[in-house]
């Protein structure tokens, strides 16, 4: 009787424990249809293999916050490490004769670890929680019940050299052995070499030249690839009939493996550009998070902060509304470090009257926001700056203007460049429009989504698709023109929901233009209060 009693009280603890979980995470259903998006993309009889991503050490026995890759969260939902997909374009059998045509194999229930790290789904828990049918311990994947030589693709992204051997015998170093092992992996295998191969392999004898141009840049590209014997022989062939034979021996080499890098990256581009009403409402929550967060700051700004407390401030009100992680490093720049683009470092003491530069998102449960500001750090702007301000400004509306269905990838930033060109000649920053590349060094979009630079195939726009649109100006110090311009640095960014009706700011709650910003500093914050005791 007592035991059933306690049984009943641990029961009620747990159901009381799930309630106050998040409960709008990404159903089974979503995750179970994306894997039946992938398996109508593939090519007949192949197979894709998906790896967890690696857990990575921060110092001595402290690894960072385990982060899932994006692809296999999409796919699978399991946020744990050590754990493989397989993904099968035709039903398989098992030796009971039973189909299945996908197979996943994860971290087995442990006791003694999970006191340490938390609990584990493990296989059941997969089943119930995640929807599988078909479950296995990571253990388990040395027993693979089939044979990786008998499909004509087994497509994988190629590993990176981060992940450890870590003790028992199914971490993902192991598995990731053993899969080297069931499917013959070559150890000098290059995904790029391969997927330059298959590119020859296919050209016909009338492309084969267009083919050669397209590899030679590659092999400007990557210095590990400029000895490679067809490569180049491929390349530097005299003639057509030369290039055929090249093409003929890199025919034998690609018949001695079935391994593929190609059709696993363009299947997932193809499905994770456009995005689904179940992603688009985490995206959506992300985005406006971090909307909230540049508008506080906006009321709590004062010349006397910090970068790092400013940094603090955003991830703080990340935090408040539950978003698990940064979508990526902070940045905050005051003044001159603004004209650093990824800069990280945010350990300025005081950021003075400068303009800060504030280009931050929350990621919420997985969908990551990239959203900047750009605002003075007293509350108002100078000439100087509101001149520059508003060029960006300029550009940025331009940019989105040309976000439209169907309009090439690059089309936000062409026209953003135009507007930036001939604000800095009118400014008499530069002379000549191709100067304003020193200025604006970098590109207008990317997609955006699981991962801050998001997969995507770059064709023309496609209905929900999510896109940042961000020109910037730096001026660093010592730069080729008036000194009155020189620290000044502006970034504005927005995330753009491209749709059939036209470009929707999703980030449009925080203030854009000078005089919303500086309308909004003028507010009071909840933390101009909020004092802390001086320590030595």
């Amino acid at each position: 009787m007592k035991l059933s009693m306690l049984w009943i009280a641990m029961l009620s603890l747990l159901t009381l424990t799930s309630q106050n979980l998040p409960q709008d995470y990404l159903s089974s259903e979503f995750h179970k249809e994306r894997r039946e998006k992938v398996r109508q993309m593939m090519s007949p009889n192949s197979v894709l293999v998906f790896f967890a991503n690696a857990e990575r050490n921060r110092a001595n026995d402290v690894d960072y916050v385990y982060h899932q890759d994006p692809n296999f969260y999409y796919l699978t939902g399991y946020k744990e490490p050590n754990a493989v997909l397989l993904i099968f374009s035709e039903p398989q059998k098992d030796k009971d004769g039973k189909d299945f045509d996908e197979l996943i194999y994860v971290q087995e229930r442990n006791a003694k670890e999970e006191q340490w790290t938390g609990k584990r789904l493990g296989v059941e828990g997969v089943k119930e929680q995640l929807g599988f049918e078909n479950v296995f311990n990571g253990g388990d994947f040395k027993d693979l019940p089939i044979n990786l030589g008998s499909f004509d693709k087994v497509s994988f992204f190629d590993f990176e050299n981060d992940y450890r051997d870590k003790s028992g015998d199914a971490d993902l170093f192991d598995l990731i052995k053993t899969f080297k092992i069931k499917a013959n992996y070559p150890s000098d295998y290059n995904p790029i070499k391969q997927n330059l191969y298959a590119m020859i392999q296919s050209a016909t004898p009338e492309n084969t030249a267009n083919v050669a141009k397209t590899v030679s840049r590659y092999l400007d590209y990557y210095e590990n690839l400029k000895n490679d014997e067809f490569l180049n022989d491929f390349v530097n062939a005299s003639d057509n009939l030369k290039r055929i034979e090249v093409q003929e021996k890199v025919n034998l080499v690609l018949a001695s493996n079935n391994l593929d890098s190609k059709m696993i990256s363009e299947i997932m581009a193809t499905i994770r550009e456009t995005k689904t009403p179940e992603e688009m409402k985490l995206l959506k929550k992300a985005i406006e998070i971090s909307a909230v967060g540049q508008i506080e700051v906006m009321k709590a700004m004062h010349p006397n902060m910090s970068e790092t407390e400013i940094q603090g401030v955003h991830e703080y009100v990340y935090k408040k509304y539950g978003a698990e992680y940064e979508g990526y490093p902070s940045i905050v720049g005051g003044g001159n470090n603004g004209c650093i683009l990824h800069y990280i470092e945010n350990n300025k003491m005081e950021v003075g009257n400068d303009l800060v530069l504030m280009d931050l998102g929350a990621e919420y449960h997985g969908y990551t926001a990239d959203v900047t500001r750009t605002i003075p750090a007293n509350g108002k702007f100078t000439p100087e700056q509101k001149a520059i301000y508003d060029v960006v400004y300029d550009a940025q509306e331009a940019g989105i203007k040309a976000s439209v269905v169907g309009a090439e990838f690059q089309a936000p930033g062409r026209a953003a460049l135009k507007v930036v060109e001939d604000g800095l000649i009118t400014l008499g920053i530069i002379k000549e429009a191709s100067e304003a590349r020193t200025y604006f060094p970098h590109g207008t979009s990317h997609y955006l989504g699981l991962d801050v630079h998001d997969q995507g195939t770059y064709r023309p726009f496609q209905p929900n698709t999510v896109i940042t649109v961000e020109p910037g100006i730096y001026i660093p110090e010592g730069s080729d023109c008036d000194k009155k311009w020189w620290g000044i640095a502006v970034r504005i960014e927005d995330d753009i929901l491209i749709t059939e009706k036209g470009p929707v700011n999703l980030s449009a709650m925080a203030p854009r233009t000078t005089q919303a910003i500086e309308a909004m500093m003028k507010q009071p914050s909840p933390l101009d209060d909020f004092q802390l005791p001086k320590l030595d």
